[in-house]
């Protein structure tokens, strides 16, 4: 009796021993799989923080030159010989007048030593093709000042400008170089006369495209994004919040509707470019509407962005409980006044989130802008929806493909302004969301 006692209590002792221990190991298990885990999805982040960094720094490495230029402060004589032979101060004629010439006579006051056509040629090549533009329209602006000298500080060629960032090697053979000895030396008595400096470059954002690297901007492309998503925003918003309210309250639950659900789906998954064909045949060859104009590249982002902003919008309204749609019904509400009195305004954060993102997504887009012919070389601010215009991607993209060096830095600088678009336009999409979101 005694063993057949003891065969029972030590077993069970024994069974349980064992089954703690093995609780044990797979308890162990689970945590050194969750460790694991964990390590992997820090690593992953570290990664991509990693090439984000190295992506963003390489951007802003290479573009932050391009918002200081170079300029040379000159002595500039307003003979009015030149500007203005009659003497009216008729700004046409003012603009019209020869200011390269008073440029060249500046410059060779400075430098009486060089002579002749050729070095003359060579020396006036430091100077930007479009310094005389700046003068004229400072002229235009202030004719009091014709006949008096005045100091005045005249953007340089692209090439020096580089020459001082230091991306041209001074130290090769002058015929590996795109600066000859005698311009080398001439900047070298700018610099050494305090004459010649960097400056900040307001004409990056303030002057449209050029073919001259020195004088290109980005206003355009900036105007002709901003006219662009005003009219995508103005299409793309009332008919997919109109789409998604029909779709999720008003839309009986039949085959056909379920098409329209997956082809809405689809939509969003279709290449950018296939729009941008469908804009090219329906907008511009059967509608007839003018090319690169802001009102085509709108209606073509607008039928990229509208399935986003109607799945966004779906998904804010079921989001709204059933309870709140009950009360309004049962206090006597219509469909339609419970629809716009009480689930649209509770769904219109998760709404604005989703086309404020629809937008920054059609900011980015460049293949179907390029189809309806924005790729052009535009070089006046568009003033209206119908005028020729360029968007920022577009710009990135010419620019990105000129092969001055020079282009490289705005081309980086270019991608700095939309990343900064990008980012407030996201920032605006979270604050809507917080500022408007009702929790149940």
């Amino acid at each position: 009796m005694t063993d057949v006692a003891n065969k029972f209590v030590v077993e069970p002792f024994s069974a349980s021993t064992e089954k703690r221990e093995k609780f044990n190991r797979l308890l162990k298990k689970r945590y050194a799989a969750e460790a694991r885990f964990k390590m992997w999805g820090i690593a992953a982040v570290s990664v991509a923080v990693v090439f984000l960094i190295l992506l963003i720094g390489s951007i802003v490495l290479q573009g932050s030159s391009a918002f200081v230029t170079t300029k040379v402060e000159l002595e500039l004589t307003l003979d009015p010989a030149v500007i203005d032979p009659q003497g009216t101060k008729d700004p046409k004629v003012i603009a019209n007048a020869d200011y390269n010439a008073i440029i060249r006579a500046a410059m060779q006051k400075k430098f009486p030593e060089v002579t002749g056509r050729q070095p003359t040629r060579q020396m006036m090549a430091l100077i930007s093709s479009g310094a005389g533009y700046e003068v004229a329209a400072y002229v235009r602006d202030n004719p009091d000042l014709i006949g008096q000298t005045i100091t005045f500080e005249v953007l340089t060629d692209d090439l020096v400008d580089m020459l001082r960032k230091g991306y041209i090697d001074r130290n090769v053979p002058e015929a590996d170089r795109k600066l000859n000895d005698l311009q080398i030396g001439i900047y070298d008595k700018l610099v050494a006369d305090g004459t010649l400096s960097g400056a900040v470059n307001t004409e990056l954002l303030t002057t449209g495209d050029s073919r001259e690297p020195e004088n290109a901007g980005l206003w355009g492309a900036v105007v002709g994004s901003f006219l662009t998503l005003v009219v995508t925003l103005g299409i793309a918003f009332p008919l997919g919040v109109m789409a998604a309210v029909y779709l999720e309250e008003f839309a009986p639950k039949n085959r056909l509707t379920d098409i329209i659900e997956v082809n809405i789906n689809n939509l969003a998954a279709v290449p950018s470019i296939v729009f941008g064909l469908l804009g090219l045949a329906v907008f511009l060859n059967f509608f007839g509407m003018p090319r690169s104009a802001p009102i085509v590249g709108g209606l073509v982002l607008a039928l990229q962005a509208l399935p986003i902003i109607i799945i966004a919008s779906r998904a804010a309204i079921k989001a709204v409980p059933p309870s709140i749609r009950e009360a309004a019904l049962g206090m006597g509400a219509s469909p339609i006044q419970t629809v716009m009195h009480h689930t649209l305004p509770l769904s219109m954060p998760g709404m604005l989130t989703g086309a404020i993102l629809g937008m920054a997504h059609a900011l980015g887009e460049t293949a179907p802008l390029l189809m309806i012919g924005m790729v052009a070389f535009i070089v006046d601010i568009p003033s209206g929806f119908t005028s020729p215009a360029t968007v920022l991607p577009v710009q990135i993209y010419l620019w990105a493909d000129s092969p001055e060096r020079a282009f490289v830095e705005k081309t980086s600088a270019a991608i700095m302004v939309l990343l900064v678009f990008l980012v407030c336009m996201n920032a605006i999409a979270i604050y809507l969301r917080k500022k408007f979101e009702r929790k149940w």
